[in-house]
C-alpha cells in the first residue's frame, strides 16, 4: 500500500528547508530534499542545481549503498530535489544526504559527467554557487534526524 504526501497536498506557505518524507511505497522511500523555502524568491540558479546534481549523482554511485539508491534529481521549481531509496533506513538515507552535501561543498576538480557527450547542458554549470548552496543546506540540516522528517502542518491541524 502506497503511502502519499503529494507535492500539491503540502502546504508551501509554512515549508522550510529541510529533509521530509514525501512517499513510501513498499521498500521504496522518496525523499524531499528541501532547499529553499518555497515562494520566497530565493531559489537555486538552474546552473547550481544542475552542478549539485551532477556531483551528488557521482557521490551516490561511489556509496557502499549505490544499490539502494533508486533515484536522484531536482524539483522544478528550483527550491531542491527528490532522492529515492530502496530498503535503506531514514537514518542511513539522512547520514547519506549529509554526506553528498558536505562532499559537494568541499569538492574540488572536475565535474563529473560534465561533458558533451554526457551531458544535455554542460554549460550551464556553476561549481562555486554549487559550492555555497551546499554548505547552506549542510547547517539546516546538520542536527537533522527521522524525527524531523515529517512534513510541517499548519498549527491549527496539529
Amino acid at each position: 500500500m502506497s503511502e502519499l504526501k503529494s507535492s500539491f497536498s503540502v502546504d508551501h506557505e509554512i515549508l522550510k528547508p529541510g529533509i521530509y518524507i514525501k512517499k513510501i511505497d513498499g521498500d521504496i522511500t522518496t525523499y524531499d530534499i528541501r532547499m529553499k523555502a518555497p515562494n520566497q524568491g530565493d531559489y537555486l540558479t538552474n546552473s547550481a542545481l544542475h552542478t549539485i546534481e551532477h556531483i551528488f549523482k557521482a557521490y551516490l554511485k561511489n556509496t557502499e549503498f549505490a544499490d539502494n539508491i533508486v533515484y536522484f534529481g531536482p524539483m522544478a521549481s528550483r527550491t531542491g530535489f527528490y532522492l529515492l531509496t530502496k530498503r535503506l533506513t531514514d537514518n542511513y538515507s539522512i547520514q547519506l544526504i549529509k554526506d553528498a552535501f558536505a562532499h559537494i561543498s568541499e569538492f574540488w576538480g572536475r565535474i563529473p559527467e560534465a561533458s558533451h557527450k554526457d551531458c544535455g547542458n554542460c554549460l550551464e554549470h556553476n561549481m562555486p554557487q554549487a559550492k555555497e548552496e551546499s554548505k547552506k543546506y549542510l547547517e539546516i540540516i546538520q542536527n537533522w534526524t527521522k524525527d524531523d522528517l515529517k512534513y510541517p502542518v499548519p498549527e491549527t491541524e496539529e
